[in-house]
């Protein structure tokens, strides 16, 4: 069926319904509300969705937007920040995924760009296996972004960072919630690097714990002084969300799903003892 719009919001429950007749896959953007320097505080959330929202386009897919609420990490410094914890963050995602199953999302495909999203989301995406036998997919959007070849290395990623939430924001319609101003743009070294060699020691925010000590940690942001520069890093940012998108090569993913649930009854079939099965059978 031809979507009238991406966004499972959007549409009326009988257009739902009619989409799960043919399809059963969802894409759900997660990212913080938090400090990020000149930008709205939902920034890295739009960034997810914006992603999100090729992807669908790509493969006629729904779109779960809207959740903005996630452990956020250093940034419980700004007021402006909502802060979960790391369990409260996994218990909200495992409701949306139990939630998601019991209409019919069989294939759901979680993606942030919030640099601490694996601490809340992994917990998930196993536990919830254990529990139903359904293998949800997470999409971590910085390593996409690495592997894009869009940037010579991480220090222009972070560079075109604010070109790509441009672009997002152009997606969503959301444009003019961009401020123009420059006082934000003097680069900085965050505070927590005298002891750098601490946090490096596993994925971020994952070795130790920290807070910002000044708000201009999170983060410089580019000089966007009128609406043409503010134009201008939009349409470059979103020619790179749309090599991202390429590069996660999403119909090629769901192929994959699909050959992993054949995968995943063969092995209940083989070993009835592993936890999906175990549990699958005593619900019978």
């Amino acid at each position: 069926m031809k979507l009238r719009s991406h966004l499972l919001n959007v549409l009326i429950n009988d257009e739902v319904e009619a989409y799960l007749k043919e399809n059963d896959v969802i894409i759900v953007p997660f990212g913080p509300t938090e400090l990020h320097g000149g930008l709205p505080l939902d920034c890295e959330t739009i960034l997810a969705e914006g992603i999100a929202l090729l992807m669908a386009e790509r493969t006629n897919s729904l779109v779960l937007p809207h959740v903005p609420y996630i452990y956020s990490g250093a940034t419980a410094s700004g007021k402006g920040t909502i802060q979960l914890t790391v369990r409260e963050s996994a218990d909200m995602l495992q409701g949306l995924a139990h939630s998601l199953l019991r209409s019919g999302f069989k294939k759901q495909i979680y993606i942030s760009l919030h640099g601490p999203a694996h601490i809340s989301i992994n917990p998930v995406v196993r536990d919830f296996f254990d529990e139903t036998g359904v293998a949800i997919l997470y999409i971590d959007g910085v390593i996409t972004a690495q592997k894009s070849g869009a940037f010579s290395n991480p220090k222009d990623m972070m560079l075109n960072l604010d070109k790509m939430i441009l672009g997002a924001y152009k997606l969503r319609n959301r444009l003019d919630d961009i401020l123009l101003t420059s006082d934000y743009a003097e680069p900085v070294t965050q505070t927590p690097s005298v002891f750098g060699n601490l946090s490096a020691q596993a994925f971020q925010s994952g070795a130790t714990g920290y807070y910002f000590k000044e708000h201009s940690d999170h983060m410089a942001t580019s000089a966007i002084p009128d609406i043409e520069t503010r134009d201008r890093m939009a349409e470059e940012g979103l020619a790179l969300l749309n090599k991202m998108a390429d590069t996660i090569d999403f119909p090629t993913l769901l192929k994959e799903m699909a050959i992993q649930e054949n995968y995943l009854e063969d092995v209940y079939k083989r070993y009835p003892h592993v936890p999906a099965a175990y549990k699958r059978h005593k619900n019978i």
